[in-house]
């Protein structure tokens, strides 16, 4: 039988995709933020607020960003997913939370 492992998230916080946009894409675009937020067909307070990390990246806003900038949909989603799942996971009321026992069957 074997046994089961729940996955740990990393013990250090993962990057808001916000972060990544503002430190590590947008130094090397040539253009101006609200230029992009119109290229991508998003409002210029969308943008932003993921790049001040106050608002997730959508499912919508992901596809956007990959399509704007060649690495996918699921690039962006995933950066989202893992920021929130380390965020969730340490919220007070998840940590409360045992773990059930089950019987074999």
């Amino acid at each position: 039988m074997a046994t089961d492992r729940i996955a740990r998230l990393p013990a250090f916080q993962p990057a808001h995709p916000g972060e990544i946009l503002r430190e590590d894409v947008l130094p090397g675009l040539d253009l101006p933020r609200a230029k992009l937020a119109v290229h991508l067909g998003v409002s210029r307070q969308t943008l932003y607020d993921i790049i001040n990390e106050k608002r997730a990246v959508t499912a919508d806003v992901a596809a956007r960003l990959g399509r704007a900038f060649g690495n996918g949909t699921l690039f962006w989603l995933n950066l989202q997913s893992q920021y929130d799942a380390w965020l969730a996971e340490r919220d007070e009321a998840v940590q409360l939370i045992g773990r059930l026992k089950h019987r074999a069957a």
